[in-house]
């Protein structure tokens, strides 16, 4: 446990105390002082913390001795983060407790000694034993036996023995005294019989300790008490006399001497040379009342302040200095990376026994002919790890002529054992090392080249600016020629961070780097351990995908298991091409290295120097039973466990042969149940299950905690009594040797050393899957934060072990700014819910939370999140699966962003999830949590409505995982349940089988394995697959994968036919009608009966369709007829055919009706009425589509819609069936071809494929626009569509695949068609009005996000405004002004002649003014449009004053103010300089008289109207000139926005005389203030600061909101299309019109500003959620129809 190299991540503390003097004290800081600050050091810090009191049990049996506590103090110093030492030194010295070791002399001498001076020694001779295999021999004191349950017998046995022990104390100090007095003793010696614990302790921690382990990482606590009573023993008088008789020798130190020694001479020696922190206290009590319990509480009360405030202290000081930026790396192939090399250094540290294999592993590495693997073998135990680890640290000093990268992957150990996870984990760490190699080579030659210069101080610049930048640039002087840096220069990460990369693809990546990477000069050194122990054949199929031979610069080195060789056999399928010495090599493909036992004599010395370091050995008899065992197990982990056992032996110990484990588990097990023995049962029974259940290993505060609240483990301890730090941590004191301390996601966690202690612990403690569910349960409760109900628990007095500490997935600092993440619950907690069968919770709780997507986003565990989403088993248990399918697409979309940008998932998934939380209410909450969690953090931008999306996120990606890349799919079909089967042009199929599956491979038995086929069909539930050999095979996809060959009799008998191909089937009832290309008959199989009858028609039959009970049978044939068979009798009912007589494609049948319709090859309809089964049809109507004879490609029809969709290579014709009415042409667009196109789920809309085109697209049908494109990446070869999906297969047979109602619901979102130019908001934020530039004026209901009605125009609207009031609306269209109601939508008036260019409305809503460049600007009555006056003079950007009194605006470079009541021009302002002019200008609400000047030169003004007063107040500088077409203001006067330039906007605070210019993270497209004048809105394209990024989301525009009075960024969301208009509303919300028509709305929340999310998100619509959205059409408000008003 000892050996490790990280740094800890946890906080240990030894508490050091009198026990008898501190009870109260002790106590008083398990309640109120370490509880707090465990919850700082895990909230602040990241850090954990553990106090270890080793006298908190009341019974002092449970203490432990001198030994044990001496090593807690080393373990406490060595492995805390912080502080380790707390000592509180009361006013008691307290009492010595018997040596529990003497040496023989000196026991000798003290029974000496005793006897002489008449003292009875049988007691001291019965407590103690001699002991030969002490080093040196020694006499030991006899171990107590240990309680743990409280009775009254066992009360006063204990009592006695206290008694007995004191009285035997006194005696053997006494005896020492008489030995110091005559010489025989020196004084120091002595004086280790009479320190008490406490000094003990602290002499132990402080003493010839180094500076460095006393500075700021110990604490003493010294209290003196004046006139507190003391408490004296009542001893017996020979005890006396013979104490007295010491006394006089003045040879015996009291405790107050002993107490002075240590706190006046001892502690402030170390004050001086050591910088010890110690602080001393002094209580001076009554003299008749002494040391009260009141005054005692009262210093324990400041004792808790004081520690607290010091521990505080210390802790975050050192934490703070130690800090580093990579302690918690961002991603976890990082952190494995460095995990990986740390578990190498741990085990390599076992390695106590030189193997002869090392130096055959060392010729192997410095022969460069070996081009073939070297495979270490050997049986379980035989140390193939440790070796090869060893081996991995020589490397380096084995090749000292090159700069090797050696790679160690510790299979087994690690914390994904997957093989994708490994295969990535391998990639990434040769790429990242390669490119760390190519780094420091550029950083030395940056250094060269700055030593060319003179000065020094230049050198160490350029030094330190090339060492602080990560990502140095390449250079490009032409001196440097080396070619591993021109190899490496090309390394690129994007391609293997990718969470959808598929196994081909890693493993393909992963011989190519072997190929590329290594050089002469950095050969690569590649070491896999334990690659037979991943899942399933993994490791198999890795070892084939290794390219063979090695290229000659690659190394590789296995270890494998004699009895697991499986993995090797795909080296024997390869035969490596370079010369390898041995005909076995060749044949193999790989030198084999078997590694056996090792020499029992070095086991033996290594045996011996183990029990050497810790003072023990064995006697030559024993030894003879050592050196039998190892000779039957000559292993080093038996060898170790062999030290456990034999270290307990003493010289007088009876063991025989059978007391020594014969083999390593029964080693292992016999180690447990001394445990058990030492420990109690149910301690042991439980912390081994909780440490091999865990997924990556616990933290010692973990199993603390885990053990304290378990209840298997308090019933074995009395009421009063409870597990506590000091018994766990004496536990892992016995198993430090098997148990390494290794780094896991930043924290330092405990792990098995050997897999066997596993297996051991399994079959010894949780051998039913019951007791395994138990303890994951267990588990799975303490990592998620639930808290104990049980009664007996709560009873129990709290304290630091009890405290239920809190388990969030990030913890939130209240101090600082910084948010940590729970890597341990992220890594555990999922784990253990499902290993504990908790379904239900791991979908809420986990997948469908922010809480955790977030963690595992900021932890760079996107993949493994993404994996979780799609874990079939996880589907198979619970629901909600195209929500986590949805929830997974989004991330992988969006995984190049998060993963430079984590923090921005929040956004990412709201904008993304909003517009279909109708179609998944289930993903409610976890759009709830992430606006909950934006109330929480204080700030930013939610999404109150988001924009029509532009595309859909599919459900599924389904890949397909095959090494031949030219093959292309030639058919392809789907049954109604969502299997997918694939016939691939080299006459493979493959399969899709839905959910989370790969395109893979079709499986067949053994006789079917060399198949070739030739195309597939599907109906219902069959698969109809059709052979190169003439052979039909139907599968039924809802039963096992079993193909039934369909066969005919006929073809028996006749012989071998030519090649059909099968046309096309129906399946109806068990049968199967089947149609053959160029065939005139048809073919009904009966799979009841397995037999096949032949139907004869006059023509080619073409298509087919039958009757819902398959009795009647519609044969379509080649020259337009129709044959209609009944299939019970075979005989030939009628016949029909169409006019032109062209074939038949299509024919439909509508049984409720009695019609049947055609569809011809050109597309013509023709319908029929089926009047009897015996008589022909009846014409009813033949309808000609027109236009050119063009062969249609498919038709889909919709019987719930009464719609038939007709595709050609030219336009989709749809048609109404239920009067079988042309409805719609939908031509292609320009140059471009349909291939094919399908009716959406509700009928509104339909996909096509377009030729050239990598997306589908989709049309509305009602409006005839593309609304939406869903991507591909590549060339689609067919749509299919099934009861609830759009599922697309491309060319190469992947197939990507969209929730139909998801389509439904995007296609269909309300956008205006063109782009949006004005948004107008109510003042109340219900309601907002949008133009576009057509006849349309929208209103829109902000709670449903819906249009609610639309106001109808003659001609386009170029201008709109609403009264403040918010009752009237003015719009101005062809010269005309409109006046609406906006509650009724009536047109009141309708003015014309008004020439107006622009039109406002006065602030009372009382008048409009109309303004034109070249004519009158009128004021006139809003409500009857009568005129009030008339304006001579055109004002530009005209405003109303707000007390709507003037009509302010710009003529001839002044401003000038107009009358609303005479029209006459009454103020004007000019500039003091004639030459200059205004430029911009802002009336202020807040302040009505006042207007805000900007003049061209950048003076400022304000202008009071009323008074005609001006006030100059500063000058721009030329850097901040207002740009009018920029320039707004808020309305109380404190904020302008004066300009942007590129990605400044430059801002003018008036109310501090300041101009602040904020910075972008790009080119700044728009910003607005808004009216308050608390936030600026802008939209700006940020720069791509990641190279190797292609996606669109990087490049996306951003919509940032800034907070003016700080510049503290609100918020950011990225818009998902580009903008054409932005507005900012009084409700702190931002409307976004887009290009597209379509409007965005996001709220402002900031708790600084005392300002919520004001505006209430959609609402559900008339209480129902999947509405569709053509039965919520908005109203349609009528314009007059002629002016009832005009001017003249």
């Amino acid at each position: 446990m000892d050996r490790s190299t990280c740094s800890s991540t946890c906080v240990k503390l030894y508490l050091c105390s009198n026990p008898e003097d501190s009870v109260v004290e002790r106590r008083a800081l398990r309640e109120n002082v370490f509880p707090k600050l465990r919850e700082h050091c895990r909230h602040t810090l990241g850090l954990d913390l553990r106090v270890i009191d080793p006298f908190e049990s009341s019974d002092s049996s449970r203490w432990p001795d001198i030994n044990i506590r001496q090593q807690l103090i080393k373990e406490c110093r060595e492995s805390s983060a912080g502080p380790f030492l707390l000592a509180l030194i009361g006013h008691q010295y307290g009492t010595a407790s018997l040596p529990t070791r003497v040496e023989v002399s000196e026991y000798q001498l003290l029974l000496q000694e005793s006897q002489q001076a008449g003292v009875c020694t049988q007691e001291l001779e019965r407590e103690y034993q001699r002991d030969e295999n002490s080093i040196p021999p020694s006499y030991c004191l006899r171990a107590a036996h240990t309680h743990t349950c409280c009775t009254p017998a066992r009360e006063e046995e204990d009592t006695q023995m206290t008694t007995k022990e004191e009285g035997l104390g006194k005696m053997i100090q006494t005896t020492v005294s008489l030995c110091v007095h005559k010489g025989l003793m020196a004084q120091e010696k002595a004086r280790s019989y009479y320190r008490s614990a406490l000094d003990l302790d602290i002499r132990f921690a402080l003493d010839n300790c180094p500076d460095s382990d006393i500075i700021r990482r110990c604490l003493v606590y010294i209290h003196k008490v004046i006139n507190a009573k003391g408490q004296r023993l009542v001893r017996s008088k020979n005890q006396q006399q013979f104490e007295a008789a010491a006394l006089e020798l003045e040879t015996t130190p009291s405790d107050g001497q002993l107490l002075s020694e240590l706190c006046d001479n001892f502690l402030p020696g170390l004050i001086t040379s050591s910088q010890l922190l110690v602080y001393t206290t002094a209580t001076e009590c009554d003299r008749r009342h002494g040391y009260t319990t009141a005054r005692r509480r009262g210093y324990a009360e400041s004792l808790c302040q004081q520690v607290y405030s010091d521990l505080l202290g210390l802790i975050d000081s050192i934490h703070i200095l130690e800090i580093r930026e990579d302690t918690q790396p961002g991603d976890a192939l990082v952190r494995e990376q460095l995990e990986q090399e740390e578990l190498c250094d741990i085990l390599s540290s076992f390695y106590d026994i030189t193997r002869p294999e090392e130096e055959e592993i060392r010729v192997y590495v410095e022969q460069s002919e070996k081009q073939c693997p070297l495979v270490v073998t050997g049986g379980p135990c035989t140390g193939k790890t440790v070796l090869l680890a060893h081996c991995a640290k020589k490397m380096k000093s084995w090749l000292p002529d090159s700069d090797p990268v050696v790679i160690t992957y510790f299979c087994s150990l690690s914390i994904n054992p997957s093989q994708k996870h490994m295969l990535l984990s391998l990639c990434y760490q040769i790429v990242a090392q390669y490119k760390s190699k190519s780094s420091s080579k550029q950083k030395l030659w940056d250094l060269e080249d700055s030593g060319s210069k003179d000065n020094l101080s230049d050198k160490n610049s350029n030094f330190l600016t090339s060492n602080l930048n990560p990502h140095p640039e390449q250079t490009t002087k032409e001196h440097v020629s080396d070619p591993d840096l021109s190899t490496t220069s090309s390394l690129d990460l994007s391609g293997i961070m990718k969470p959808d990369i598929c196994l081909s693809e890693l493993k393909e990546r992963l011989s190519s780097l072997l190929s590329l990477m290594p050089s002469t000069n950095q050969p690569l050194i590649l070491i896999l351990v334990g690659l037979d122990r991943i899942e399933n054949t993994f490791g198999l199929e890795i070892s084939k995908s290794l390219p063979s031979p090695l290229p000659p610069s690659v190394k590789l080195i296995l270890s494998v298991s004699t009895k697991r060789t499986q993995v090797l056999q795909g080296f024997n399928q390869q035969s490596p091409t370079s010369s390898v010495s041995g005909d076995d090599e060749k044949k193999s493909g790989y030198v084999c290295l078997q590694l056996g036992p090792v020499d029992r004599k070095q086991c033996s010395k290594m045996l011996a120097s183990l029990l050497k370091s810790s003072e023990r050995r064995v006697t030559s008899g024993q030894q003879a039973l050592v050196n039998q065992a190892l000779t039957s197990c000559c292993l080093t982990l038996y060898a170790r466990l062999l030290h456990q056992h034999t270290s307990l032996w003493h010289s007088d110990s009876d063991v025989t042969k059978s007391s020594l484990p014969d083999c390593i588990h029964s080693s292992i097990s016999a180690l447990l149940d001394h445990l058990e023995h030492k420990h109690g049962r149910s301690i042991v029974a439980r912390a081994i299950p909780y440490l091999t259940l865990s997924r990556t290993g616990l933290t010692e505060a973990e199993l603390a905690d885990l053990l304290s609240s378990d209840d298997e483990v308090q019933s074995e301890y009395s009421p009063d009594t409870r597990v506590l730090q000091v018994d766990v941590e004496k536990l892992l004191l016995d198993l430090r040797e098997f148990l390494i301390r290794r780094a896991v996601g930043g924290s330092k966690v405990l792990f098995w050393v050997c897999r066997h202690f596993k297996l051991v612990a399994a079959r010894k403690y949780f051998g039913t899957p019951e007791l395994k569910r138990e303890i994951h349960l267990e588990m799975a409760d303490y990592f998620s934060g639930k808290s104990k109900t049980n009664n007996k628990v709560a009873q129990m007095e709290t304290s630091l072990n009890r405290q239920q500490t809190s388990k969030p997935f990030m913890f939130n600092s209240s101090s600082k700014n910084i948010d940590r993440l729970n890597l341990r619950k992220v890594s555990e907690l999922p784990h253990h819910l499902q290993e504990s069968n908790k379904w239900e919770e791991l979908e809420h709780g986990l997948l469908l939370s922010l809480g955790f997507h977030q963690a595992m986003v900021q932890a760079g565990l996107l993949r493994d999140l993404v994996a979780m989403l799609e874990h079939k088993e996880a589907t198979l248990h619970f629901g909600f699966w195209k929500e986590k399918a949805i929830l997974a697409s989004i991330l992988k979309s969006c995984s190049c962003l998060l993963q430079s940008s984590p923090m921005q998932l929040p956004t990412l998934m709201e904008w993304s999830l909003v517009p279909y939380l109708e179609v998944f209410p289930a993903l409610e909450c976890y759009v709830s949590e992430i606006r909950e969690e934006r109330k929480k953090r204080g700030h930013g931008l939610g999404v109150v409505l988001c924009p029509a999306p532009s595309s859909v996120p599919s459900v599924q990606c389904s890949k397909r995982d095959a090494k031949c890349k030219d093959v292309s799919v030639k058919e392809t079909a789907v049954t109604e349940c969502g299997v997918v089967v694939e016939v691939m042009d080299d006459g493979t199929a493959w399969v899709c089988k839905g959910r989370w599956s790969d395109v893979v491979k079709l499986s067949l038995s053994y006789d079917q394995q060399g198949l070739k086929f030739a195309g597939v069909k599907s109906s219902a539930p069959f698969i109809l697959l059709s052979t190169l050999c003439n052979k039909l095979f139907l599968w039924e996809v809802s039963g096992p994968q079993m193909f039934l060959q369909v066969k005919d009799p006929l073809e028996t008998e006749s012989g071998q036919p030519k090649l059909n191909k099968l046309e096309g089937f129906v399946a109806r009832t068990k049968k199967l009608f089947m149609w053959w290309k160029e065939e005139s008959f048809v073919s009904v199989f009966d799979i009841f009966s397995d037999t096949m009858t032949h139907f004869q028609c006059q023509g080619r039959v073409t298509c087919l369709s039958c009757s819902s009970d398959s009795v009647y049978m519609y044969c379509g044939q080649e020259e337009g007829k129709v044959s209609i068979f009944d299939t019970n009798n075979g005989s030939l009912l009628s016949m029909c055919s169409n006019s032109d007589n062209i074939a038949v494609s299509s024919i439909i049948l509508c049984e409720d009706t009695l019609e049947m319709v055609c569809v011809d090859k050109t597309g013509n309809v023709t319908l029929w009425e089926l009047v009897a089964n015996s008589d022909p049809p009846v014409l009813v109507k033949e309808i000609c589509t027109g236009g050119e004879s063009i062969t249609i490609l498919n038709t889909d029809y919709s019987d719930e819609h009464d719609t038939l969709l007709v595709c050609h290579s030219h336009q989709v014709t749809l048609w109404g069936t239920r009067d079988w009415e042309l409805w719609e042409r939908f031509l292609a667009p320009q140059e471009r071809a349909f291939t094919q196109a399908l009716l959406s789920q509700d009928g509104h809309l339909f996909l096509a494929l377009l030729d050239d085109c990598p997306f589908v697209l989709v049309w509305r049908v009602s409006t005839g626009e593309c609304v939406l494109s869903l991507e591909t990446n590549k060339q689609p070869y067919s749509l299919l569509k099934t009861a609830s999906d759009v599922i697309c297969v491309v060319d190469d047979g992947c197939l990507t695949v969209w929730d139909s109602e998801m389509i439904e619901t995007a296609g269909t979102a309300p956008k205006m068609g063109l782009g949006v130019e004005e948004v107008v908001v109510e003042g109340t934020g219900e309601w907002f009005y949008t133009t576009n530039g057509s006849e349309m004026v929208w209103r829109w209901r902000l709670n449903t996000g819906l249009p609610h009605a639309y106001f109808l125009h003659d001609g386009p609207v170029e201008k709109l405004h609403l009264s403040p009031d918010n009752v009237h609306l003015v719009t101005l269209s062809g010269g005309e002004i409109y006046v609406w109601q906006t509650e009724t939508g009536q047109n009141i008036l309708r003015i014309s002649g008004s020439r107006a260019k622009d039109i406002l409305i006065t602030p009372n809503s009382l008048l409009g003014v109309s303004i034109s460049d070249q004519y009158l600007s009128r004021v006139w009555k809003l409500s009857h449009g009568s005129i009030v006056c008339s304006i001579h003079l055109y004002l530009s950007d005209a405003q109303v004053s707000p007390e709507s009194t003037f009509l302010i605006g710009r003529h001839k470079g002044d401003l000038l103010a107009a009358s609303l009541w005479t029209g006459s021009i009454s103020k004007r302002f000019s500039c003091v300089m004639s030459s200059e002019r205004v430029v911009a200008f802002s009336t202020l609400s807040e302040h009505p008289d006042f207007v805000v000047v900007m003049a061209a030169s950048g003076a400022v003004y304000t202008w009071k109207v009323t008074e005609e007063t001006v006030c100059r107040h500063f000058q721009l500088p030329h850097t901040f000139l207002c740009q009018p077409k920029d320039f707004n203001m808020s309305a109380n006067g404190n904020y302008a926005l004066l300009s942007i330039k590129d990605d400044a906007i430059n801002i003018l605070d008036l109310s501090q005389v300041r101009l602040s210019s904020l910075k972008a993270n790009g080119p700044v497209i728009k910003a607005r203030l808004d009216k308050t004048g608390c936030y600026v809105a802008y939209i700006f394209r940020p720069n791509n600061q990641e190279k190797d990024c292609v996606c669109s989301l990087h490049a996306r525009l951003v919509l940032t909101v800034v907070r003016l009075a700080d510049g503290e960024r609100i918020g950011s969301v990225r818009l998902c299309k580009n903008p054409s208009t932005v507005v900012m509303c009084k409700q702190q919300c931002v409307f976004v019109g887009f290009q597209d028509g379509s409007v965005g709305v996001y709220s402002i929340c900031d708790v600084l500003m005392n300002k919520e999310e004001s505006v209430s998100y959609r609402e559900k619509v008339n209480g129902q959620m999947k509405q569709c959205p053509f039965d919520r059409a908005p109203f349609s408000w009528l314009h007059l129809t002629a002016p009832n008003m005009k001017w003249s």
